[in-house]
């Protein structure tokens, strides 16, 4: 019974690997709920750095920082967030996908563009399409600060320079365990803080030591920081939370295909049995 035996062969190579997507949803889920914990606590750390920042601007009108003037657009940047490794579904494509959109509105008004890739995905589809000043790979799950920064810092020197007017951040937005998005964002030049963010009653002023401007260009500094951060942790969240998905489609896939392969060899058992009856019913009646 030759079909049977191959077909057994293919039940249990499938049932392995069955077992391996399953560990893989289940290290993925855990992965993604400590990488929502970081994730919470990056988020209240930069608005609240965000709204220091809002305070020291508004108070401080004699100085106006560099990163909040508007310049003509000639040159861009940007900085795409991937993940290292595959089995996370449409994440990355969908990224890159919104990516090439924007790139290609700015090249159609003659914007040329540079990229810096944070992901080995990113650094690898991007090298053939734009122009990749720096890139970071081989991410851990818990990147240090020090870890992203000196990849990202080309692009923040660049704008200092004068040698790109807009940079952009690119990356997935973690809206649950089921959905993320796309995300892009202009980090630099920096929106002006909105006069909304806090109410006062008297027009007020600081005393800086050091000054002012040396004060405010220190908590710029760390706020870009914090939102590339904050982008690569969230980014984690829904590399987990796509493996965790697509893992959990490969293991019920691969139970229905189990299923019908069972019932492949049922059957074939059955008429091999059918067929060994006739023979032996054949036989007697020959005699």
């Amino acid at each position: 019974m030759a079909v049977g035996k191959d077909i057994r062969g293919k039940i249990s190579s499938i049932q392995n690997t069955q077992k391996i997507t399953k560990a893989m949803e289940l290290v993925a889920a855990s992965k993604m709920r400590r990488a929502q914990e970081r994730m919470a606590a990056g988020k209240a750390y930069a608005e609240g750095l965000w709204s220091v920042i809002a305070h020291v601007a508004q108070a401080n009108t004699e100085f106006k920082h560099p990163w909040f003037v508007q310049r003509e657009v000639k040159n861009i940047g940007f900085v795409v967030v991937s993940t290292d490794r595959g089995l996370c579904g449409g994440l990355n494509i969908n990224l890159f996908r919104t990516v090439l959109d924007s790139m290609r509105q700015w090249e159609a008004d003659q914007v040329k563009h540079t990229t810096t890739a944070i992901g080995r995905k990113s650094a690898v589809f991007f090298q053939r399409i734009s122009t990749l000043v720096s890139s970071e790979i081989n991410l851990p799950d818990v990147p240090p600060l020090d870890y992203l920064l000196a990849a990202v810092r080309v692009q923040i020197n660049a704008f200092n320079n004068g040698e790109i007017d807009k940079l952009f951040l690119a990356s997935n937005e973690f809206i649950n365990s089921m959905v993320q998005k796309p995300r892009l964002v202009q980090l630099l030049p920096l929106h002006a803080p909105d006069s909304e963010v806090f109410e006062r009653e008297h027009e007020w002023d600081y005393l800086y030591e050091p000054g002012s401007e040396e004060l405010l260009g220190y908590l710029l500094d760390r706020y870009l920081e914090v939102q590339v951060y904050q982008a690569v942790i969230e980014n984690i969240a829904c590399e987990q939370a796509a493996r965790m998905l697509a893992m959990k489609s490969a293991t019920d896939n691969a139970g229905e295909l189990i299923d019908e392969l069972l019932l492949a060899y049922n059957k074939a058992r059955q008429a091999a049995i059918t067929q060994e009856i006739s023979e032996i019913v054949g036989g007697a009646a020959a005699l």
